[in-house]
């Protein structure tokens, strides 16, 4: 007994012809699941449209005899989640985006800012008084002359070493021990100046 396993043109086209007639007769339903999913009428169309395109595209692998409904709203599901798929929101990297969101490292800052404080805490009370009034509150020398009751060349010669000592500290570091006699000679010598001014 041997089965004939040849097909004919006829039996074909008879095929072709079923496989049309199905598909247009499920088409109502996809709709209906189109919707379903995108919940959007043009979306929906789309939809369906590329469900029928595949399906006639793939005709070839659709098993004669199965279920063509399943067949065909899975191919309509699995497009669907690859329109989602491809409608993800994406973030495009630009790089002036990029750095305008990252921030430069704080470290080396709060470092220079510590040394600085380190080394002016190291300064005679005196030069440390002159040097802020001179250089943060921007007063004039004759004003700070008279707020610390000194005379002017007492003034610039405080700011003057102050800055001096400002700049060894920091480049070099603190070689050398921090004298107390820097403002007793300040004071020397103010006190050297009142006494020849009377």
């Amino acid at each position: 007994m041997a089965i004939e396993t040849s097909t004919t043109p006829t039996s074909i086209v008879n095929d072709i012809g079923d496989f049309h007639q199905q598909l247009t007769a499920i088409l109502p339903r996809l709709r209906i699941y189109a919707l379903s999913l995108t919940r959007n009428r043009d979306q929906a169309d789309d939809l369906v449209h590329d469900t029928v395109v595949k399906a006639l595209a793939g005709r070839q692998s659709f098993q004669l005899g199965t279920n063509l409904a399943a067949w065909l709203f899975r191919i309509q599901r699995n497009e669907f989640i690859s329109g989602l798929r491809r409608l993800r929101p994406t973030v495009p990297v630009d790089t002036t985006v990029a750095e305008a969101l990252s921030h430069p490292p704080h470290q080396e800052s709060g470092l220079i800012m510590r040394e600085f404080l380190t080394a002016f805490a190291k300064l005679a009370p005196t030069q440390r008084e002159a040097l802020l009034l001179a250089v943060v509150e921007g007063q004039p020398y004759d004003v700070i002359a008279a707020h610390t009751g000194v005379s002017v060349g007492t003034v610039k010669s405080r700011i003057s070493r102050a800055r001096d000592r400002l700049e060894h500290l920091l480049t070099d570091g603190d070689t050398e021990p921090k004298s107390d006699n820097i403002a007793d000679e300040d004071t020397a010598k103010a006190s050297a100046g009142h006494s020849a001014a009377l």
